[in-house]
């Protein structure tokens, strides 16, 4: 136990140093967020709910980043350089690597939350009990997960060049399509009924939930996609796992 614990906080802070020295992640992670949060919500507001509106819809969409291009683009170049079968030839470190890399993910996703809420909060006039600034936040959070599982697909199944393509085109898709942006209601018949094929659409139904925003949600219906959802990733995950430990 002693040395997988060391491994994992190894293999965390190792994680952490590649972060920080990669700035092209770390400014368009963060910045790109709130900066969309801020240009919606307070330069241009549609109406006077728009800053809570947006505030739950571009939390998930803050979550979205580090998970999809910290995984998908991170394990694919790892792949391509060999670093990947190094770290399976040891058992033990198998899971420090996958551990590690959420742990990184999640402290990158909370800091891009944390960034949006101070901004709604102080400059565009969102007030919120406590209680429910706290479970937006842990909302939030788990909304990265199933972006995490999708992240280890691409990682693990292309190399680096295509990963970067797929992990922008599903992050832009996913976006956009799932009303991260735009309002679904404000998207045709047929736009908003793929929507439901999308995990963003129903993690920011759940959030627009937990906020009270106006509107009709099931929140079981959402949570029941999301839950299906995520297995089916994670299987998928699964799968793509054992394909690398016995390549």
């Amino acid at each position: 136990m002693s040395r997988i614990l060391h491994s994992f906080v190894l293999e965390t802070g190792a994680e952490l140093l590649k972060a920080l020295r990669a700035p092209e992640f770390i400014f368009p992670t963060l910045g790109m967020p709130v900066a969309f949060y801020s240009l919606f919500a307070i330069m241009i507001p549609g109406s006077s709910n728009n800053p809570d509106y947006l505030l739950a819809t571009y939390g998930v969409f803050a979550v979205m980043g580090p998970a999809i291009f910290g995984f998908g683009i991170s394990v694919a170049n790892e792949r391509d350089k060999g670093w990947l079968d190094l770290k399976l030839a040891a058992p033990s470190l198998g899971f420090s690597y996958i551990a590690a890399k959420v742990c990184s993910t999640l402290l990158f996703s909370s800091l891009s939350l944390v960034i949006i809420y101070l901004v709604a909060g102080f400059a565009a006039g969102v007030v919120l009990p406590q209680p429910t600034w706290a479970l937006l936040l842990t909302t939030h959070i788990l909304a990265t997960f199933p972006f995490i599982l999708i992240g280890l697909i691409i990682g693990f199944i292309f190399n680096a060049n295509a990963a970067i393509a797929i992990s922008n085109v599903i992050f832009l898709a996913f976006a956009a399509l799932g009303g991260l942006w735009i309002p679904i209601m404000l998207f045709p018949q047929s736009m908003q009924s793929f929507a439901h094929f999308l995990p963003t659409f129903h993690l920011s139904e759940i959030a627009l939930y937990v906020l009270g925003a106006p509107g009709e949600r099931d929140l079981n219906y959402h949570i029941l996609i999301i839950a299906i959802m995520s297995l089916v990733l994670l299987a998928a995950t699964a799968f793509a796992w054992s394909k690398q430990r016995n390549h």
